[in-house]
């Protein structure tokens, strides 16, 4: 999959670039474009784009903000049950549907989100809900907050590569000019 994916005409496409050449010049930018980033960056914009016309075509009954928390729990559970296997076939390349690794995984995948819908549901309650800051704003701020927190909790504690499996993940494909 891992293959096909590079070797996409937009991959490609995009290793062209100038602003990515130049950046994968760059010694810390060089580290981070790399498949895993970039597939997780692409499923977390379709989780956010899911998460947020959930969220924003939920109806509003009041002003007391407790509508943009139930807002934020719907689309929590959209986008949750779109990114888990997204992320587990597409990003970290876990292959296995036996029941015991989906446990594994799904347990600390759907904790991690918990976390991340408590974290967003009160931001939302609080910045747009109570002090009335900028509603599309303010789920921006959170986005952009849940996606690296989920992005870490998924590298490091629920899709890690076992003992002794290819831990290196493949770079996007040098430029053939």
């Amino acid at each position: 999959m891992k293959d096909k994916i590079l070797n996409s005409s937009f991959i490609q496409t995009l290793s062209r670039l100038k602003l990515v050449q130049k950046l994968k010049e760059n010694r810390f930018f060089s580290k981070i474009l790399n498949y895993e980033v970039i597939t997780y960056v692409i499923v977390g914009a379709m989780t956010t784009a899911i998460n947020w016309i959930v969220h924003f075509l939920m109806p509003r009954f009041g002003t007391s903000g407790l509508d943009v928390a139930l807002a934020s729990i719907a689309a929590w559970c959209a986008a949750v049950a779109f990114a888990f296997p997204a992320n587990k076939v597409f990003v970290f390349d876990s292959t296995s549907w036996e029941r015991r690794t989906v446990i594994r995984e799904l347990v600390p995948f759907v904790t991690a989100r918990l976390l991340s819908l408590g974290f967003d549901a009160l931001f939302m309650f609080i910045t747009a809900g109570r002090l009335h800051f900028n509603e599309p704003l303010m789920k921006i701020l959170s986005s952009i907050i849940v996606l690296t927190a989920n992005y870490i909790a998924s590298k490091f504690l629920i899709f890690r590569k076992q003992e002794g499996s290819e831990n290196k993940e493949p770079d996007l494909p040098e430029s053939s000019e």
